[in-house]
């Protein structure tokens, strides 16, 4: 008797329930600041394909839906940057559980990074507490790794220089350094969309 093989199933499983609530905020707000980019598509925004979007939509962001569906059906998303996709792989090594929704974060947070703001600002969230919601429920082993809440981006590219064995802080430790305030000062700021809006005159 021959067996036939299971289909092949091109993304995991999603989330349990008791996260939807967070993931509705998490990607709400990331496909919206995608969305008001007006230099580049969703897709290169957020270094995901198409395919990708509209999936992660229909699970946790229905209210665009209709956007993702009116990209133009392509698969490229952008060059990478030279440390992106280190960057990408870091984040994915240390996700909760292998879910499509840190495959999904760890190629958004790689490609936000990038910008200039503040990373809770580029990824559209209204506060730093909301990107630490991000973390909490998706990269709690990071969480530990940055017990001293140094600055999100300050601390992705200090594990990677770390890695490949380089020196990127002047001083032996934060303690008698001069840029403590830069690694680890307040985070303030009005979020992007309300900048936006704001410039636009609504």
């Amino acid at each position: 008797m021959v067996l036939s093989q299971p289909t092949a199933q091109p993304f995991a499983q999603p989330p349990a329930p008791d996260a939807s609530a967070a993931d509705r905020m998490i990607f709400g707000r990331i496909l919206a600041v995608a969305a008001g980019d007006p230099m580049r598509t969703m897709t290169q925004a957020l270094a995901l394909t198409k395919a990708e979007l509209s999936e992660l939509a229909a699970r946790h962001a229905p209210q665009f839906a209709d956007a993702v569906a009116a990209l133009a059906d392509q698969t490229g998303f952008g060059e990478d940057a030279i440390e992106e996709a280190d960057l990408r792989a870091f984040l994915v090594e240390h996700g909760a559980g292998g879910t499509d929704e840190e495959r999904w974060l760890s190629a958004i947070l790689a490609r936000r990074s990038l910008e200039p703001n503040h990373l809770w600002q580029d990824m559209g969230f209204h506060g730093r507490d909301e990107l630490n919601t991000l973390f909490r429920r998706h990269f709690p082993a990071l969480v530990a790794m940055n017990a001293a809440d140094m600055k999100w981006k300050k601390f992705f590219y200090r594990q990677l220089c770390e890695r490949e064995g380089l020196m990127l802080c002047k001083s032996p430790n934060c303690e008698v350094c001069d840029d403590v305030e830069v690694c680890f000062g307040e985070e303030a700021g009005d979020p992007l969309s309300t900048l936006s809006r704001l410039a636009r005159g609504g």
